[in-house]
């Protein structure tokens, strides 16, 4: 069932002050007893419990060595201490999947609760940086989180903000301080805000979905009854197109997360399949049939006005804008089996990237410098995940041996591949760094079917 989405009421404030440091008052000691008795019972957790999966990172950079001090209750009682440990911890996922981090933790060490002198001279040993935050209960099912990161060499505050919203949303807000927290100390934006769109059939028809991108906070968007297929997000995140049979064609609708609606998009006769919107948002690229052969039509989003990119160029479909928006990988069995290529949108040129048994789906890196789809390179093999620049001179293959693994999709940082696979019997949503590495399920015990993943910006 659609629930509808509101604004979720979390809020951010930046603190101009980035030299006072802080000490606990008096008035939080009971407080801090409560959490320390928490961090006892919760010592395995703390540790090194928590499941996250490490494997050959595509950034080839140093990690950064950054200490994460405790989250501090900043008043008395069970639920404030609970809520700490809960951010801390998600939080503390966030920073290890990202990869970018050699995280220091001393968890039942006191100092973690202060960042006073004492204790920023006595991690300044162990780390470059420390992060640590304040979490409040100011009202019933609402929280604060003052999050904080020092500079250690210097012994000074290089950050401070606050996120406050409804209980519903303090993964949100620990996410949210995650990605601050990586693009403060490495200028990179992080993920872990982000999420993936897939459709799933555990009711009986496929619907549309959307998880965290660690597979947390799942939810079912539509409700349609039928097949609903191949979720694509807008550049801000706020919309989702995907084509549904909900009045008995293959048409194009959209789910306005922020307004809770889902409505008509494209209805043209025939296919209606969402290719993505190019980076300026003004135009949307689609494959359309209007009762003819698939072809590839770009549609202006203000004036609805469509144009058809190709002529005599076979059964066309699966385009997917490149970063600048000059160029759109698409599918064509122009050859023969269907092979990937890239349309100039500068010249009209067309050049062929493939010439394996088989290719589909398509999706270009943020960087540009790399299309992912999946293929076979015979008809015997099972569909596998496949990398291949914009010249076609390299392809690299990511996945081998281990079931149908298909419609891939990028991480908006370009570091990891979202995608489906049968490696495990039934087909599933997985997850897996860009070189190939440490493939994951997104969702463990997902009942049902899942298709077509999307990673949002």
């Amino acid at each position: 069932m659609f629930t509808p989405f509101r604004n979720s009421g979390l809020r951010g404030q930046d603190s101009a002050n980035h030299e006072t440091t802080i000490s606990i008052p008096r008035r939080f000691l009971t407080g801090v007893k409560t959490f320390f008795f928490l961090v006892l019972a919760a010592g395995p957790l703390l540790r090194a419990e928590t499941s996250v999966y490490i494997g050959i990172s595509p950034d080839k950079s140093p990690q950064e060595s950054l200490f994460l001090s405790a989250f501090v209750p900043s008043s008395s009682g069970v639920k404030t201490a609970e809520t700490a440990l809960k951010m801390r911890d998600a939080v503390r996922q966030d920073l290890m999947y990202s990869r970018y981090f050699d995280l220091k933790e001393e968890p039942l060490e006191p100092l973690t609760l202060k960042a006073d002198k004492e204790a920023l001279s006595r991690f300044s040993s162990l780390s470059r940086y420390l992060v640590r935050a304040e979490i409040s209960l100011p009202e019933e099912n609402y929280f604060s989180l003052k999050g904080q990161i020092y500079d250690l060499e210097s012994r000074k505050k290089i950050f401070e903000r606050s996120y406050q919203g409804k209980a519903s949303v303090l993964r949100k807000a620990a996410h949210l301080f995650s990605d601050d927290i990586t693009l403060k100390i490495t200028g990179k934006k992080g993920i872990a805000h982000t999420r993936i769109a897939f459709a799933n059939n555990s009711t009986g028809s496929k619907e549309i979905y959307i998880a965290d991108y660690d597979g947390e906070n799942l939810t079912c968007l539509t409700d349609d009854r039928t097949i609903s297929l191949l979720p694509r997000w807008s550049n801000d995140s706020s919309r989702i197109y995907y084509t549904t049979y909900r009045r008995r064609n293959p048409d194009i609708f959209e789910i306005d997360l922020r307004k809770g609606k889902i409505s008509p998009f494209t209805m043209f006769q025939g296919l209606n399949i969402p290719g993505g919107f190019s980076p300026d948002g003004l135009d949307f690229v689609m494959t359309l049939s209007k009762g003819e052969d698939p072809n590839i039509y770009v549609m202006n989003v203000t004036t609805r006005q469509i144009k058809k990119l190709l002529t005599r160029f076979g059964v066309s479909s699966s385009p997917t804008y490149s970063p600048d928006g000059r160029e759109i990988a698409f599918i064509s069995d122009l050859s023969g089996n269907p092979q990937l290529y890239v349309y100039s949108l500068d010249s009209g040129k067309k050049r062929k990237l493939t010439r394996l048994n088989w290719a589909d789906s398509p999706n270009w890196s943020p960087s540009g410098q790399w299309i992912v789809f999946s293929g076979r390179e015979n008809r015997k093999e099972k569909m596998n995940i496949f990398l291949v620049d914009p010249t076609g001179s390299q392809i690299k293959r990511l996945t081998r041996n281990e079931g149908d693994n298909e419609d891939p999709s990028f991480s908006p940082d370009g570091r990891f591949i979202v995608f489906t696979s049968t490696r495990r019997g039934k087909r599933e949503i997985f997850v897996m760094d860009y070189d190939g590495s440490s493939p994951h399920p997104l969702v463990e015990d997902l009942k049902g079917r899942s298709y077509t993943p999307a990673w949002s910006q």
